[in-house]
Parts: C-alpha cells; sequence; structure tokens
C-alpha cells in the first residue's frame, strides 16, 4: 500500500468511529439561547391522517415528536382538523 492509501485508510477509520460515539442528550438545546426542552411549551400539530404531534419553536429551532400513548401506538385525539397547531408553542413560550 502507498502511503496515501494507509492516510485514507486511518482517516476514514476515525470518521467511522466518532460517528459511533457521538451520543448526545437529545433533551437539551445547545444553540445560542441553549435551555432544557421541557422547559417549553409545546403545541399540538395535527398530522394530515389525524394523529396529534408535539411541537415547539423557540425562535431560532423547531421540535416536533409523534404524541405515543404509553403503549407505543399514536394518538389521535381529534383535538382539530388535519394540519392544524392547536397551543401556544412558538418563540419558547413559558409552560403554563
Amino acid at each position: 500500500m502507498t502511503n496515501i492509501t494507509v492516510t485514507l485508510a486511518v482517516v476514514a477509520a476515525a470518521f467511522t468511529l466518532t460517528a459511533c460515539g457521538d451520543k448526545q442528550d437529545k433533551t437539551v438545546d445547545r444553540g445560542i439561547d441553549s435551555h432544557s426542552v421541557s422547559d417549553l411549551q409545546a403545541g399540538i400539530w395535527v398530522d394530515p391522517n389525524g394523529c396529534d404531534n408535539w411541537i415547539i419553536d423557540d425562535g431560532v429551532e423547531g421540535y416536533l415528536s409523534a404524541r405515543m400513548d404509553k403503549y407505543g401506538k399514536p394518538v389521535c385525539s381529534g383535538i382539530a382538523a388535519p394540519n392544524t397547531v392547536v397551543g401556544d408553542f412558538k418563540q419558547g413560550s413559558d409552560p403554563i
């Protein structure tokens, strides 16, 4: 093998190992205005299928997560029409 081939192999291996070690806590916002996501007010966006999704917009970043029951099934509460948002979710408004 040439030196270039060995170097490329080492660099590729380093990138592969780096990807395996990326275990960030996804409950914490790491942006300019960093804070715990649990400190933000979530609204509900009803998707085209009529199921609920938690939605938060802190003004810089946005968060979306399907609303699930304790068995892991989607919650489709009928709170609003499909493609509608309910609740005060913009710019990280204070929790109620």
